[in-house]
């Protein structure tokens, strides 16, 4: 992904995205997209953009294995973070799902990934410290809630599910506040005109929808140009 694209993708938001795929496509059924609500930390950040780095937690209950071997996961993991192709994500797992009570999202987790060059984090888990996060840095969560509870690594590099999509590490993955999906790689390289060409021709509707004489003569004759440009 060269670094226009990347400029690119960070300035639409993921229903574009969504949209351009279908576009290189050339047909509506791409569903590589999360489902259901997601909660974004900071909605005005924009777009996340960037290979997947996936891990999995728990926190609803202690960890039942020896604490020498959660402790080096937990390395595992932060190692495991900070290394990889650029730009990059937490996509993280909470595995308790719509039980999830532990904050694994915080002023501090997310102080740490931001220092190691990520641009965000995708889970189905919760964050905490709204107000506190870095700046920089969104969180798309599951919930906010206020404890950490017994939130430790179960599993790192892992195919992961976040909202009923599943993501594997190194996936390319856009994401703001209306969710997330997999870029895939045979797109990389015809997206940046699909997603052009898309913009463009949303103009043919939008411009006199914004007029102060639009009326259904109007619409008509535009959406009929606003078909043609699309096929």
């Amino acid at each position: 992904m060269d670094d226009t694209l990347l400029t690119l993708l960070r300035s639409v938001d993921t229903p574009t995205v969504c949209n351009a795929i279908e576009v290189v496509e050339g047909k509506r059924g791409f569903d590589r997209f999360t489902r259901g609500t997601v909660l974004c930390s900071d909605p005005a950040a924009g777009a996340i953009v960037g290979y997947a780095r996936t891990a999995k937690i728990a926190a609803a209950a202690p960890p039942t294995e020896p604490p020498e071997v959660i402790k080096a996961r937990r390395m595992d993991y932060y190692r495991h973070m900070s290394s990889g192709t650029r730009p990059a994500l937490a996509v993280v797992e909470d595995l308790d799902g719509e039980g999830a009570v532990g904050a694994f999202w915080g002023e501090i987790n997310t102080t740490v990934h931001k220092g190691f060059g990520l641009s965000g984090a995708l889970t189905n888990g919760v964050m905490r410290d709204l107000g506190d996060l870095p700046e920089g840095f969104p969180v798309i969560a599951g919930s906010i809630g206020p404890s950490h509870a017994f939130v430790h690594v179960r599993e790192v590099g892992t195919p992961v599910s976040v909202f009923g999509l599943r993501i594997e590490d190194g996936d390319l993955v856009h994401a703001d506040r209306h969710g997330a999906l997999v870029i895939p790689q045979r797109h990389v390289a015809h997206l940046e005109n699909a997603i052009r060409k898309l913009l463009e021709t949303e103009q043919i509707v939008l411009e006199p929808a914004r007029r102060g004489d639009f009326d259904f003569v109007t619409f008509e004759a535009a959406w009929q140009a606003f078909e043609r440009a699309r096929t």
